[in-house]
């Protein structure tokens, strides 16, 4: 059972991991453009992306269950290491990420889940280049995030 549950940890964390690392590999291209086509790019990552992000809380769940349930045995480090990576890539979201996200999405047409997920206060912030850089470098740091918790569960899982 647990073998198997580790392994689907290993499935459902490379979604979000590829997502972050889809973002960040993105940068340099990005950093190339003007506002105006900067801004109109970052419209096309919804709702594709805010789907497949669902899987980051439920990474975050199944390996807190594989931890819970490999402590019984010994101390987990390396899952208790993918969790933290999670959590922190999780906090990052919704710290530094999201709130540009509702400033990119400003005057959007939303509406379903993607209009209650993207409600709000955007980020005060209103200069966009350092919007830009913080949502971009806030996605290299998830997808740093991301790689170490799939890396983790990848060794403990072979283990």
């Amino acid at each position: 059972m647990i073998h198997t549950l580790k392994i689907l940890t290993v499935i459902v964390t490379s979604i979000p991991m590829g997502l972050s690392l889809a973002h960040a590999l993105e940068l340099p291209g990005k950093y190339r453009l003007d506002r105006d086509s900067y801004l109109a790019m970052q419209s096309v990552y919804y709702p594709g992306f805010t789907v497949g992000g669902a899987a980051e809380p439920l990474s975050i769940l199944i390996v807190l269950a594989v931890v819970l349930m490999q402590s019984q045995i010994a101390v987990p480090w390396l899952t208790v290491l993918a969790l933290i990576s999670l959590i922190v890539m999780h906090a990052i979201f919704w710290t530094v990420t999201q709130p540009v996200n509702r400033f990119w999405l400003i005057g959007a047409n939303l509406s379903g889940l993607g209009a209650s997920f993207f409600a709000g206060a955007p980020a005060a912030e209103r200069d966009w280049m350092v919007l830009r850089d913080r949502w971009e470098y806030s996605h290299l740091a998830r997808a740093v995030c991301a790689a170490i918790a799939f890396v983790a569960l990848v060794i403990d899982s072979t283990l």
